[in-house]
């Protein structure tokens, strides 16, 4: 892998118009090397989703620039697969030709398209579900299967709009190991949002941490775990350590008053 690489210096972007505009993010700036799991951790309406839109291509900067492999980004394309937390699945369709559907579109033949996408399925364990229906599956399966639609575009860069947030714990869990492991053999650029710390501890090669909105990044953590993780990572002393960290900048206290008595 020797593209995914990703700049952003000075984002400015402001939504809605007139008295009601805001600022969701200004002056952002953060870097990711080809190959890297970036999570982006902060408070809900702090402007993660929003820097996701950005680098999308479906948000435009006000100010500052968005560049991936040096490239401006002025719009969406299918270098840059995006996964949402509802999947966008086509009812009507099976599984494969749901996976295959980006391959149809840019005219790829037919049987090489679903030789692909069920070379994918198999990639994300559902190469047993092809005939399937996205309503005959599970919140976790259908999520694999957006998984694998967004991949078969072969993306230098995968943006994750917290993907797992509406799945059981149980099921979230096995959805990030899922996800190490495709990312694992694939090894595409990673752009995770999320607001669950744990989450961040453990799918990440660094967290960025935003502040308030207007966001902006105001700590990087980087994580040092050795790969490939498993489960019980989360109870280490050095996990439990950058949880508190995480917590404090999330929620930092006010500091306590001073008292003065009179002598």
């Amino acid at each position: 892998m020797t593209q995914g690489s990703i700049n952003i210096a000075g984002l400015h972007i402001r939504l809605g118009e007139g008295t009601a505009a805001l600022d969701a993010v200004r002056g952002l700036a953060l870097a990711a090397s080809p190959g890297e799991f970036l999570c982006i951790l902060g408070p809900s309406g702090c402007g993660k989703s929003t820097l996701l839109g950005a680098l999308a291509g479906h948000l435009q900067p006000h100010a500052g620039s968005v560049q991936v492999d040096g490239e401006t980004v002025r719009g969406p394309g299918p270098e840059r697969g995006l996964v949402f937390q509802q999947h966008t699945l086509f009812p009507w369709k099976s599984v494969l030709d749901n996976v295959a559907f980006g391959l149809k579109v840019r005219g790829v033949p037919r049987a090489e398209r679903r030789a692909r996408a069920q070379q994918l399925l198999q990639l994300v364990g559902l190469d047993g579900h092809a005939a399937s229906y996205p309503t005959q599956l599970s919140g976790g399966m259908q999520q694999r299967v957006e998984i694998a639609r967004v991949l078969i575009n072969d993306p230098r860069v995968l943006l994750m709009d917290e993907p797992f947030a509406a799945l059981d714990a149980q099921t979230r869990m096995k959805m990030q190991q899922l996800l190490l492991d495709v990312w694992a053999r694939i090894r595409t650029t990673v752009v995770f949002i999320t607001h669950d710390i744990d989450e961040a501890l453990f799918l990440a090669d660094r967290i960025l941490v935003m502040s308030e909105r207007p966001g902006r990044i105001v700590e990087e953590i980087r994580l040092d775990f050795p790969r490939p993780r498993r489960t019980d990572l989360v109870t280490t002393l050095d996990f439990v350590r950058l949880k508190r960290r995480c917590l404090e900048l999330l929620h930092p206290q006010p500091a306590a008053p001073v008292l003065r008595y009179a002598t």
